[in-house]
């Protein structure tokens, strides 16, 4: 099985319906390597609850931030 880089990857929310509650809408989460959810149309993110989920990888895009908004956004996940 290809293992995904390990790199922190992240992802935006563009569609939060039936999950208000669990995912805010164009809010930047971070996209937990998951190949068997991937080949499956899912993605694996740490949402509102602090914990990782599954969802459909079509109520995301992946994106590639600054280098400053990476560290800022990794070091916002330890603080908290």
């Amino acid at each position: 099985m290809k293992q995904r880089k390990s790199r922190t990857a992240f992802a935006v929310s563009i569609d939060n319906r039936g999950y208000p509650a669990s995912l805010e809408l164009h809010k930047i989460y971070r996209v937990v390597p998951d190949d068997a959810a991937a080949a499956d149309g899912d993605i694996r993110l740490v949402d509102e609850s602090g914990e990782d989920y599954l969802y459909s990888a079509d109520r995301f895009v992946e994106i590639e931030p600054p280098q400053t908004v990476r560290r800022s956004l990794l070091h916002a996940r330890k603080a908290a």
